[in-house]
């Protein structure tokens, strides 16, 4: 049998992973209910946390094995990958359409009569009464500009790359990694000074899920761009292959949509009429 494939596919080999990564999902998943109900310390959470992280970097070592010294993705098979990471973020904004969904649905119909206990907490207008809200133009407005001027950096690393300018490619991403670490440290400081706690009502609940997941995105999209710059460093990208990076910018452009959304819907308009906190 000839080992030189007469296709432009990929037809990869077997791999422990896919298992692994179930097994490892599984316990991360049985560990936060046992955490949630107080079963245990979260010992067993960690476990499961730990493993879905090392499923997943011995998985896309292989997978950047497979692209960059194997040979195996070929022209269709990057284009298999672009269809692939579209669909990711086609989930993930369906996702956040969830949370935007729960919030205007609790604060566009926060006097519906049918729903007596939010008319009881809310009384019948928004922001509730009583709650202290985030000044949108303090820290949420510094925020946004950060996250914005990440995305022209990561554009500049983008460009850079395409020309084989290895040295734009780095710095670029430097810039976007601290840019997307500074707007992580500053909305830790914002919802450690906030007046209001998870479990404070239907205001709070929508107002964390909906900025802490977006938050817990920024993250994932900064471990994505370090992975990215230390791959760069090491000389792993093409002008003309490069999939694994625009895949990383393409999430962080994402982020940087969601968030925009986020500071007129949740803290500009769904702040307005409220108590602004310390003011």
């Amino acid at each position: 049998m000839s080992s030189k494939a007469n296709h432009p596919y990929h037809l990869v080999d077997l791999s422990p992973w896919p298992l692994v990564g179930a097994i490892s999902a599984l316990v991360l998943a049985v560990g936060a209910i046992m955490y949630m109900y107080e079963i245990d310390n979260g010992i067993v959470l960690i476990i499961g946390f730990l493993m879905s992280l090392g499923t997943m970097a011995v998985w896309w070592r292989d997978v950047i094995r497979e692209g960059e010294h194997e040979g195996h993705h070929t022209t269709t098979v990057q284009l298999g990958l672009r269809y692939g990471m579209a669909l990711f973020i086609a989930s993930e904004v369906m996702f956040f359409v969830a949370w935007f969904w729960a919030f205007f649905d609790a604060s566009l119909f926060s006097g519906e009569a049918i729903q007596v206990a939010r008319v009881e907490f809310t009384g019948g207008h928004w922001p509730p009464q009583g709650v202290e809200v985030f000044d949108a133009w303090h820290l949420p407005l510094v925020n946004t500009i950060i996250l914005l001027t990440s995305g022209t950096t990561v554009t500049w690393a983008h460009h850079a790359l395409k020309e084989n300018k290895r040295g734009g490619l780095i710095w670029g991403l430097v810039l976007t990694v601290l840019l997307g670490l500074t707007f992580t440290a500053i909305q830790a400081y914002e919802y450690a000074h906030a007046a209001f706690g998870f479990t404070d009502g239907i205001y709070s609940s929508t107002f964390f899920m909906a900025t802490g997941f977006h938050g817990a995105h920024v993250i994932i999209g900064s471990i994505f761009l370090i992975v990215c710059l230390g791959r760069a460093m090491v000389g792993h990208f093409k002008p003309d292959h490069h999939f694994g990076f625009e895949a990383a910018a393409w999430y962080w452009h994402f982020v940087d949509v969601v968030w925009l959304f986020l500071f007129v819907a949740v803290y500009y308009w769904g702040g307005l009429g409220g108590t602004v906190h310390g003011g």
